[in-house]
């Protein structure tokens, strides 16, 4: 925001008026990316909108309370940030325990920065291997982490913000990195890039295609020896072969009457090549919205596979049916 702007703010702000202040607060929404930063805090979408309307509100609430001594955008991250504590402490039941991050969520790529250049930036923080190592940080070293290393907050500004002192936000950063760095898979620096690459659009056409022809041997040599899959809610991840995730699958019906007649598009969530897969079962006209596989491919194998439940999902922006 220019100064011209944080004055209006400050005028709208003490006015009182809710419909002004709403659409003061409206310009700003998708420009700070409240909800993709309360989404790195929750891994859920649904959960990142709720929290991202409670911040608006809050922000209402505490409009007073902005004396203009810190810029607008700092003062809606403070808010943003403190609501999704407020939400982390509630939901402690629902700590992810060694690898399993079972409400994690996909984020729909509509919703992300359009500027080219924030691109590469969303798509290196906003990758489901960072989104769930992220969670594995308690909940305010997961606050410095992201307001530090995301935002690139200065120490001062995040420990203002989480009212810790600076010695307190530089060693639950070095805390938060240890176990960041032990997280991340050792090769994701070189899956950086805004576009995907050749190999991640084959690869997810050669996916759909092998649904679609009920081709169990393409599918698994699809896969890497060494996969990496869940599918989510059901159960956490989990390093399996090819051979036996296919079997797995198998015994959960896949290709088996009823789950046989499949149709996919390629498209993309959290900057990720993904299939959004639809079945038709017997006596149906239409083929319905079942579920969006997230891969992540390495030397042109699937290294890792996410499968999430699409049914009932309008926020991810695909058609419900074929």
């Amino acid at each position: 925001m220019t100064d011209a702007d944080a004055a209006t703010f400050i005028e709208v702000a003490r006015s009182g008026d809710p419909a002004r202040f709403a659409l003061v607060t409206e310009r700003h929404r998708r420009e700070l990316q409240v909800q993709v930063h309360c989404y790195r805090m929750l891994a859920n979408y649904e959960d990142a909108q709720d929290m991202t309307q409670e911040t608006f509100l809050r922000e209402w609430h505490k409009r007073e309370s902005f004396k203009g001594h810190a810029a607008p955008r700092t003062w809606l991250y403070r808010i943003a940030t403190n609501v999704c504590l407020d939400f982390l402490e509630k939901r402690e039941d629902r700590t992810p325990q060694d690898c399993e991050v079972l409400y994690l969520q996909p984020y729909p790529d509509r919703m992300l920065p359009e500027d080219p250049q924030e691109s590469v930036v969303a798509r290196e923080t906003i990758e489901l291997a960072f989104i769930v190592a992220v969670q594995h940080l308690p909940p305010r070293q997961r606050a410095v982490f992201i307001l530090r290393d995301v935002l690139g907050w200065p120490a001062s500004k995040a420990a203002d913000a989480l009212e810790l002192t600076v010695a307190s936000v530089t060693s639950a950063l070095q805390r938060a990195r240890v176990t960041m760095r032990g997280r991340l898979p050792g090769r994701r620096l070189e899956w950086r890039g805004a576009e995907l690459s050749k190999d991640e659009r084959g690869v997810v056409k050669a996916y759909i295609e092998a649904h679609e022809r009920n081709d169990l041997d393409g599918l698994a040599a699809l896969l890497r020896e060494d996969l990496r899959f869940a599918m989510l809610p059901e159960a956490g991840t989990t390093t399996t072969t090819a051979k036996d995730a296919v079997d797995g699958w198998v015994s959960g019906g896949l290709f088996r009457r009823g789950h046989d007649d499949w149709r996919g598009i390629a498209t993309t969530v959290n900057r990720m090549p993904a299939a959004a897969l639809y079945l038709r079962t017997p006596g149906e006209p239409e083929y319905r919205l079942f579920a969006i596989a997230v891969l992540r491919v390495e030397d042109g194998k699937i290294a890792e596979l996410t499968g999430f439940d699409a049914t009932g999902k309008p926020w991810l922006g695909l058609p419900a049916a074929l």
